[in-house]
């Protein structure tokens, strides 16, 4: 979760909304993201996305079965979709998000692979204190 908050940081650094993720796969990082929706221009240029994308063209394969994905926030319904279907075994993340958390659309669902594990709320003073000082300085 360390590597993903530098991540994130990458993301306030360049006035993107401070989100960053991590793919780890044997213990080893394989890839990294942290948001890039301004840069881009583009809406689903997410931390999560772009760390799946990247762990994909690393394994050469469509599915991370064996990985464990950090991300500093409660990914969103679309991050959760692409997760699903990547079959990710576990999902890590730091600060929740009622507003555009998947948890704000899905409730007491578990939207992810049926044999995925989740574990929330790491690091989540971190996480959370950067995202609140980043739109501190917004407003």
């Amino acid at each position: 979760m360390k590597e993903a908050l530098r991540q994130a940081q990458r993301a306030y650094d360049e006035g993107e909304v401070p989100v960053g993720a991590v793919v780890v796969w044997d213990n080893k990082i394989i890839a990294k993201g942290y948001n890039q929706v301004e840069r881009l221009n583009d809406a689903t240029a997410h931390a999560e996305m772009l760390a799946l994308t990247a762990a994909f063209n690393v394994l050469g394969t469509k599915y991370l079965t064996e990985a464990t994905l950090y991300v500093t926030l409660e990914p969103c319904l679309m991050c959760t979709g692409a997760i699903y279907w990547s079959k990710v075994k576990n999902i890590v993340y730091g600060a929740e998000d009622a507003k555009n958390g998947y948890r704000k659309n899905t409730g007491d669902h578990f939207p992810f692979h049926p044999k995925a594990t989740i574990k929330k709320g790491v690091l989540e003073h971190e996480c959370a204190g950067l995202m609140k000082q980043f739109f501190a300085e917004k407003r």
